[in-house]
């Protein structure tokens, strides 16, 4: 994880996304650096608009927090069920 966020901070920074870079943050961060890792991310980042990408992540990434107040509303249902259920309960025992 955290060569991809050396990625992404050489991104913001207006820096080259390149194995040294990459392994020149991940370094000066205290951490070990696997040579075959950074390798990897770089090959699978080339061609990639990181800009258009972060993008598009921040538009799916909202799409769920829309939907967490129905889900919230549908879980209050039940307990509401249940508390009335329990005063009825309690009204048949004490007439």
């Amino acid at each position: 994880m955290e060569y991809i966020y050396a990625a992404l901070l050489l991104h913001k920074l207006g820096k080259e996304v390149s194995e040294a870079n990459i392994k020149s943050v991940v370094v000066a961060a205290g951490a070990h650096a696997d040579d075959s890792k950074i390798k990897s991310l770089v090959a699978s980042l080339k061609g990639v608009d990181i800009a258009n990408e972060l993008a598009n992540a921040s538009l799916v990434a909202a799409a769920p927090a829309s939907s967490a107040p129905a889900e919230a509303k549908k879980e209050e249902a039940p307990k509401e069920e249940k508390h009335e259920a329990a005063a009825e309960g309690l009204s048949a025992l004490f007439g």
